[in-house]
């Protein structure tokens, strides 16, 4: 009880002393610690998460799935699709309005999906396979294939970065190597630009204007309702801090407190900790393949012979309850799951990395290894890598950052030493690697490639192959053999499979929907 006396009196002075901007209530006001700050706000730009959960406060889109993997409407009223396949008609439901009053429009959904499928892996395979669209009227889009695609409404449905979220159309026309300027959306909540301070908070106000689906939520699908006037997004790097804050009663949520103090969270009779996406997330290894010494196949092998999953697992997570080592690309526990090819990613096999580093002829090249250090979930990561690369014989650069800046930065194709990279870890909820269209990782399509820019025309025939195959078991047979290449070329490794609870004031808030990753429509204050 002294301990929590003590907090309480600490936090008057931290939390309470940070004022409520605008006119809401503290009533009406949700306080959220997310998993980072928020600095980027284009969400087709960056595949981060953090400017993924701004995308779901601020825009909408045309699908969405339930908690049953099932796609259902969300600003679609209605769909159609020709007996051949070939020819898509989207109707958009009545009343929608974009944040500044006008009315969303088929223009504005071509637009956005033009953007986002330059960008997306899955996008950009659907544009592949798009021969045209058009608007039909001001609510109705024609979209019209090459051939048979079966895969549209699961594109157009993507739940996770990059989500083809749907902005007006003079802000879609932003090309998507460039950061969009003006954040007009359509969703439940608005984003208050005026208020935004990086480092401190960002605020969303209720949508007045919004008009949920009157289905019940589940997860990204059905009715979005709003039950606060006002969210604040409170950044505290300080992990303790912000737990401190939570028991002490000053925030309301914690996305995602730090594996090691859910100890103090879990004693806590009005404080629940929940897993809420029990299909997990999934650490990443990812190299740059356009500059050396990660341009030669020998020495990325010689990479992931180094590593291994156990030690990024223990070095992160810690507690076995909340993790295992998986050898599946896709996830142990799906459809797609398989052992093959990933045997070199599951010990340390120095030997074998010495091997291939002579025979790629290594050359003591520095590879800089960036290190995320304000995301509990990724901050142990640079340095597991970097001690098993230099174990190998690799001479590594560590540099640390903060996610924002690692975010901005792994975007660039300049060479290590003029402000590029060769090595980052991240991590992807399981949503977005359930196969190898919506996996990012997986694409190696020369020049376009998320980032690492893998090119490798063998990947690509293999996802073309996966995305028109209707045969699940030949589905499945042919994800195995995509996960054997992606181990052969190493379009990345995988560092094992995790779970994140979120925590909460069950005094203070009801509502929290369980989902892949926190959603903040349907919760109220008590």
């Amino acid at each position: 009880m002294k301990l929590k006396t003590t907090l309480k009196a600490a936090l008057a002075a931290t939390v309470l002393a940070l004022p409520l901007s605008g006119t809401a209530s503290a009533d009406s006001t949700l306080r959220v610690v997310m998993h980072s700050d928020l600095k980027i706000v284009d969400p087709i730009w960056t595949t981060a998460y953090m400017s993924r959960n701004y995308g779901y406060m601020v825009y909408d889109t045309l699908f969405a799935l339930d908690d049953k993997l099932a796609v259902q409407n969300q600003m679609i009223g209605e769909y159609s699709i020709s007996d051949d396949k070939l020819t898509y008609i989207l109707k958009l439901r009545d009343g929608l309005k974009w944040h500044d009053g006008a009315p969303v429009t088929a223009e504005d959904i071509i637009a956005s999906i033009k953007r986002w499928g330059s960008k997306d892996s899955f996008g950009q395979q659907l544009t592949e396979f798009t021969a045209d669209m058009q608007p039909l009227d001001q609510n109705t889009v024609r979209l019209t294939l090459k051939e048979p695609y079966g895969l549209v409404l699961a594109a157009l449905s993507k739940p996770s970065s990059n989500v083809p979220f749907m902005m007006p159309a003079r802000v879609a026309a932003t090309p998507s190597g460039e950061q969009i300027k003006e954040y007009v959306g359509s969703g439940p909540f608005i984003f208050k630009e005026d208020e935004w301070k990086p480092g401190d908070r960002s605020v969303f106000a209720k949508n007045g204007a919004y008009q949920p689906r009157s289905e019940p939520a589940s997860w990204m699908a059905g009715g979005k309702v709003v039950k606060v006037d006002r969210i604040e997004w409170i950044s505290m790097p300080d992990h303790q801090t912000a737990v401190n804050a939570l028991i002490a009663g000053e925030i309301d949520i914690m996305e995602s407190p730090p594996h090691d103090l859910l100890p103090l969270l879990e004693p806590e009779d009005n404080v629940t900790v929940k897993v809420l996406n029990p299909l997990g997330n999934q650490f990443m290894f990812r190299l740059n393949h356009l500059h050396p010494p990660f341009n030669n196949q020998k020495i990325r092998r010689a990479a992931l012979a180094a590593i291994n999953q156990k030690d990024f697992l223990e070095a992160v997570i810690g507690n076995p309850t909340y993790y295992k080592e998986c050898p599946a690309m896709f996830l142990c526990g799906t459809p797609l799951e398989t052992d093959a090819g990933a045997a070199i990613i599951m010990k340390s096999d120095y030997e074998l990395a010495g091997k291939l580093l002579k025979e790629g002829g290594y050359d003591g090249t520095p590879i800089v290894v960036m290190q995320s250090t304000d995301v509990n979930v990724l901050n142990n990561l640079g340095p597991v890598a970097a001690a098993h690369l230099k174990k190998a014989g690799f001479n590594v650069d560590l540099q640390a950052m903060d996610w924002q800046t690692l975010v901005s930065r792994r975007a660039k194709k300049e060479p290590p030493a003029e402000g590029g990279w060769n090595v980052f870890m991240t991590s992807w909820s399981s949503v977005d690697i359930l196969n190898p269209i919506m996996a990012a990782g997986f694409s190696a399509k020369c020049g376009t490639a998320w980032f690492g820019w893998p090119c490798d025309d063998k990947m690509e025939e293999l996802r073309k192959a996966f995305a028109t195959e209707t045969d699940p078991a030949k589905q499945k047979e042919i994800g195995k053999q995509i996960q054997i290449r992606a181990m052969e070329v190493v379009t990345h490794g995988h560092g094992g499979q995790w779970l994140g609870p979120s925590a909460w004031r069950n005094d203070q808030v009801a509502g929290v929907l369980d989902a892949p990753f926190l959603l903040q429509w349907n919760i109220a204050k008590q």
